[in-house]
């Protein structure tokens, strides 16, 4: 596939800025962490609570700040100017319900697109400290030290994580226990950290589906660039119109196996 980097842009500067709002981003999630607050219920039923807007609203406001001609795409404040050539993603709170229960592996999700494709992700994990980052052309990185996927190249060995069962219709829920029964361990919850457990090398696959695009966008870079596949059920590469049905595989051949098992469910 070509490159879809811009020839100006400096992916590299790209991530030391994402690092350091990422850093300001944890205090401000964390003042809130296991401390009383307020829940709201949004409109799609999904809990919203101060920390997803505070967050979110000085992400929104950083960016602008340093790079007033790109667009922003954020679960809480929606749209601004995402006809641009580079649009960054915010999900400030990915995992609000493990959040707001007290389970620590929720985090801040970010990442930038060229011309509709991620070349760029981050995810942050706040109360644990951890950090997982991918750059187009670049191997990912977990605290600074390159990872990489595993190797397993069957279903039978392989780790399936999910965050919530309740995520599939009726007929994805078929072509979700296809795979599961296909495979040697399926595990929930983890929401975008199981996505830094498969680039670290811990698992081997994560099937979800009824995502918005600041839920999968960063993870995508961080995958594919830690030698894994992430795309949509069909085998189609992730963008800001993906339908939500996501599929990310430790490599190339259990991706293509994990495929064949959701095809052969319908």
């Amino acid at each position: 596939m070509p490159s879809t980097r811009s020839p100006s842009l400096d992916l590299e500067e790209i991530a030391r800025f994402a690092g350091e709002i990422a850093d300001e981003a944890r205090k401000i999630a964390l003042k809130n962490f296991r401390h009383p607050l307020a829940i709201d219920t949004k409109a799609d039923e999904t809990p919203v609570t101060i920390a997803d807007r505070e967050v979110e609203a000085f992400l929104r406001r950083a960016i602008s700040e340093r790079y007033p001609e790109h667009g922003i795409l954020g679960e809480e404040f929606g749209r601004d100017h995402t006809d641009a050539s580079h649009v960054w993603s915010i999900d400030p709170i990915d995992g609000t319900r493990s959040f707001i229960s007290g389970n620590p592996l929720w985090g801040s999700l970010l990442a930038l697109l060229h011309r509709g494709q991620p070349v760029f992700g981050q995810i942050d994990i706040p109360a644990t400290g951890e950090r997982w980052v991918g750059l187009e052309g670049r191997p990912s990185t977990f605290m600074g030290t390159i990872c990489r996927t595993r190797d397993t190249n069957s279903l039978e060995r392989a780790i399936l994580y999910a965050t919530d069962p309740d995520i599939f219709d009726e007929g994805e829920t078929r072509a979700f226990k296809a795979l599961t029964d296909a495979v040697y361990l399926r595990r929930f919850g983890g929401d975008c950290y199981s996505y830094g457990l498969l680039a670290g090398g811990h698992i081997d696959l994560v099937m979800e589906a009824d995502l918005q695009p600041y839920d999968y966008l960063a993870m995508a870079p961080i995958i594919a660039q830690a030698g894994g596949v992430m795309t949509d059920w069909e085998g189609n590469p992730l963008d800001l119109h993906s339908d939500g049905r996501v599929l990310a595989a430790a490599n190339g051949t259990l991706h293509e196996a994990a495929l064949a098992c959701i095809r052969s469910s319908a």
